[in-house]
């Protein structure tokens, strides 16, 4: 058993086989996930886990170098906004539309989905190299 780090196994094996530029996503309870993309479905209830827990921890254990989020998020969800670009102000940080970064989730390695149950609350993690 691990001591420490992400005890998620789909998770855990995910971040291990990231490639530098490869993509993850972390997903509200209600973004579309293209067909043929692993989603690894943490949405225990509405609200559980939440985005911001899931991200916290993805962060702890996963090289990031660039955050990936919807424009919209400003304005539809100003407390996330501020969060991510808090979390990641050492980070580059792209905004794209919504339409655009539904289209972008079909690249992804996984989409982790939570339980948040707030508008734009995704974010894609572009991963870059420890060296």
């Amino acid at each position: 058993m691990k001591r420490y780090g992400i005890l998620n196994s789909h998770i855990s094996k995910i971040l291990a086989d990231l490639g530098h530029t490869d993509y993850i996503v972390i997903a509200d309870a209600g973004l579309p996930i293209p067909e043929g993309v692993k989603k690894i479905d943490l949405a225990v209830k509405t609200g559980m886990p939440s985005f911001i827990d899931v991200v916290n921890v993805v962060e702890e254990d996963m090289v990031i170098e660039k955050v990936i989020i919807a424009s919209e998020i400003e304005e539809g969800n100003p407390e996330h906004a501020k969060y991510v670009m808090d979390k990641f102000a050492n980070k580059k940080i792209e905004h794209v539309s919504h339409e655009e970064f539904k289209q972008l989730t079909k690249q992804a390695k996984a989409v982790i989905r939570t339980g948040e149950s707030t508008p734009y609350a995704n974010c894609i993690l572009q991963s870059g190299v420890f060296f």
